[in-house]
């Protein structure tokens, strides 16, 4: 059995192929990017799934595509903790944008875009991935994700910035003190999925002017720095993959206009896309 994993900052879909390449089954943990994650919970995440634990020692081949696993350091904790577990396997572990690169695949070139989590971009002409920029995590960079969206959210609240009637909602819905913004920011191992949380509020409120705006100016850091560095940007489609593109798809065109940008097509969760390219182009 062959395994392939899309492993983001907050979840993980893996998929399960027998054989014949056909689906066996799908499960789903928590994400594993090493950045965030202490590499000690990996293993017991794992093996509490019992959809995954009951096929550990008959999958042979793991594809894993993780946020964080751009250096090879981090790769190696991968494949570790992996191994304590899928004993049997072979375990080839790359970072998330080339399984976005593979998802988003169509036959021509394209820039390819995470809009998750955490953002990311790079250029795939169908056998080389370009990765221009580097990922500066959600401190210095991630510009128009969730995390981002989530702490303009959360700031704009405590600086008291919000109009009125979000204000009121944030707060009633939230309850949120200082002193719990700062332990999960700086206390916890997923500061990141603790911000990006927040997108449901906005997302439930996104034709509210002021969110509106907030979430466009958003994305037009998300082009002016990670998407118009590449020269192939003024030709090239532009694809994204992820649920913040998925679920603020209509700003993202919007913003993307402003820049003279062609955005394709955009894939909320790219596992069965990824899955596709491996059975047609990998295995």
């Amino acid at each position: 059995m062959v395994a392939i994993v899309d492993s983001g900052s907050t979840k993980s879909d893996w998929i399960i192929l027998d054989e014949f390449k056909n689906v066996f089954l799908k499960a789903e943990t928590i994400g594993f990017n090493p950045n965030f994650i202490s590499k000690e919970l990996i293993v017991p995440e794992i093996e509490k799934n019992t959809s995954l634990n009951s096929v550990k020692n008959s999958i042979t081949k793991i594809y894993f595509y993780g946020s964080g696993c751009g250096v090879q350091q981090n790769c190696d904790i991968i494949i570790q903790e992996l191994g304590k577990v899928f004993t049997n396997a072979e375990i080839i572990v790359k970072e998330d944008l080339t399984a976005a690169a593979y998802a988003a695949y169509r036959g021509t070139p394209a820039i390819v875009c995470i809009l998750g989590t955490g953002s990311n971009s790079c250029y795939f002409d169908g056998k080389n991935i370009k990765i221009q920029l580097p990922s500066l995590g959600f401190l210095v960079g991630d510009e128009g994700s969730g995390s981002a969206i989530g702490k303009q959210l959360v700031r704009r609240f405590f600086m008291q910035k919000l109009p009125e009637d979000l204000s009121v909602e944030f707060e009633q819905t939230y309850k949120l003190t200082v002193d719990e913004v700062l332990k999960n920011m700086y206390h916890s191992t997923r500061p990141n999925a603790f911000l990006a949380d927040f997108n449901k509020f906005v997302v439930e409120r996104k034709e509210h002017p002021y969110l509106r705006q907030m979430v466009h100016d958003e994305m037009l850091n998300f082009f002016d720095y990670q998407v118009l560095p590449y020269k192939e940007s003024k030709d090239a489609e532009i694809n994204f993959i992820g649920s913040i593109a998925f679920y603020y798809e209509d700003i993202l065109r919007a913003a993307a206009a402003e820049f003279n940008l062609n955005v394709g097509q955009i894939v909320q969760k790219p596992i069965e896309s990824l899955v596709d390219y491996h059975i047609q182009y990998i295995l």
